[in-house]
């Protein structure tokens, strides 16, 4: 009986919406809120926007040469390894494994629940079903777990399943979001936006929910911006999950590259656009102070009237159902991959009768799951922003290695832009990183000690491989 293994079944078209629809989940309608408060100034609001996404696209044309050179399940594990040493690379799967992937499913599980809450409120995440001790369990944790569940029993029936779904949930979201930017800038108020771009457009500073106005110093200025970009990076992250599932892509030496570029520039069009439609339908002070941070129902509202609400709150479960799928679908890859390694559960390292890594499926299920239920997932999230953006940064500086370390390998694909965009991702990363530890000391250390702990597990998994 042959051994299962993967198929390469996915087009380019396929490829290129796992990239956007990753991308795209609840973030874009809610976090320019936050940006807002931190920036203070319409202009300020579309600077974070286009500096996450020209990072996120100089990162992903850059990911386009190592994709080439190693076009094999598992990405930027694979990446990490082959630049330094497979300790890096458990490190990432690591962190990968117990934070960065599941716990953004379980965030974008939860609010696909916190949204269906506006067309069902019976699963409202204000209502306790039951305790445990001193957690509460609400109806919203308990869709978001259901969510989960079954989008991960789709993909263990087949790449295709996956595929079906992440296809079309994706371009009905696009489509969704054109529409909104469309039907907004028709709508757009000519006062609000003389109002929004004109005297203090330019203006960095932080504008709370009152209205009032607190002037930043140099040094402060920078950590705002660095505050900011948070959200942006969260919104625009899970685009090199496509780098993932490269075993089950047709000419993934050509198509990896191209859909990393065009899947970002894509999304980056669509968020940036989004952001010009908040600032000519809401005033400043209305982006920030927005309800729950939902800018997006905010501005539906000023487009559509009442059924605006249920206009956003169905493009979101839309948005989270695609992306979650999206997420559930590579990230099981990796896992795979590091099994193969001998440093992850041997099951892991199997596929199904279908040819998908089943058992690695499920143990990301189980884990998102239980990051549901801590209703810690925001913090997590907010926690590991550090640890995903060093992570780029190191696997960009691994480029620059490897055109040392491996000069004569083939690259179908070369970095565009090489060393100079490059080298400019890497200085941004760094910045951002460092202004972070400076001013988001609780987050970051945190997120970088839980990710060190994957130094004792690596070399508990190494003595585990020389005893079997």
């Amino acid at each position: 009986m042959d051994t299962p293994s993967f198929k390469p079944s996915l087009g380019l078209l396929d490829a290129t919406m796992i990239v956007a629809g990753s991308m795209i989940g609840s973030g874009i309608f809610i976090v320019s809120a936050d940006i807002t408060r931190n920036v203070g100034s319409a202009g300020w609001l579309i600077i974070v926007w286009l500096l996450t996404g020209l990072m996120t696209l100089i990162a992903a044309v850059s990911y386009g040469e190592l994709s080439g050179m190693f076009p094999k399940a598992g990405g930027q594990y694979v990446y990490l390894k082959e630049a330094y040493n497979p300790l890096v690379g458990f490190l990432y799967g690591w962190s990968f494994f117990a934070i960065i992937q599941t716990g953004t499913i379980a965030a974008v599980g939860v609010a696909f629940a916190k949204f269906t809450a506006y067309l069902i409120p019976q699963v409202s995440d204000e209502i306790t079903l039951f305790s445990i001790g001193a957690l509460h369990i609400s109806p919203a944790q308990i869709l978001a777990i259901i969510l989960i569940i079954f989008l991960t029993y789709i993909n263990t029936r087949g790449i295709q399943s996956g595929k079906i779904i992440q296809t079309t949930f994706t371009l009905t979201k696009l489509l969704s979001l054109f529409g909104l930017i469309i039907f907004g800038f028709i709508a757009l108020q000519p006062q609000i936006w003389h109002q929004n771009w004109s005297g203090n457009a330019w203006s960095l500073q932080h504008l709370n929910k009152d209205g009032s106005i607190q002037s930043y110093g140099l040094a402060a200025a920078m950590g705002a911006i660095a505050a900011a970009m948070v959200g942006s990076i969260f919104s625009s992250d899970a685009w090199n999950n496509v780098t993932f599932i490269a075993g089950e892509i047709k000419n993934p030496k050509r198509n990896i590259g191209l859909s990393l570029f065009l899947g970002t520039l894509l999304v980056t069009i669509v968020y940036v656009s989004t952001n010009f439609v908040y600032t000519g339908l809401l005033p400043m002070q209305a982006i920030a102070s927005a309800e729950n941070d939902r800018v997006a129902i905010a501005a539906s509202h000023v487009i559509f009237g009442n059924i605006g609400t249920i206009i956003i709150a169905v493009m979101i479960m839309i948005s989270t159902f695609g992306c979650n799928n999206g997420l559930i679908l590579a990230g099981a890859r990796v896992y795979y991959t590091m099994a193969n390694d001998g440093l992850f559960f041997k099951k892991t390292a199997q596929l199904n009768k279908k040819a998908v890594p089943a058992f690695a499926l499920w143990i990301q299920c189980l884990v998102a799951c239980l990051l549901c239920l801590s209703g810690k997932y925001g913090d997590l999230l907010d926690m590991v922003s550090f640890v995903v953006v060093i992570f780029y940064v190191l696997t960009i500086i691994g480029i620059f290695i490897l055109r040392k370390k491996m000069p004569n390998t083939e690259r179908p694909y070369r970095a565009f832009g090489y060393p100079i965009l490059p080298a400019l991702y890497i200085i941004m990363g760094l910045a951002f990183c460092t202004l972070l530890i400076i001013y988001k000391p609780d987050y970051t250390i945190y997120g970088l000690i839980f990710a060190l702990l994957g130094i004792p597990l690596y070399y508990l998994a190494l003595a585990t491989k020389s005893k079997s």
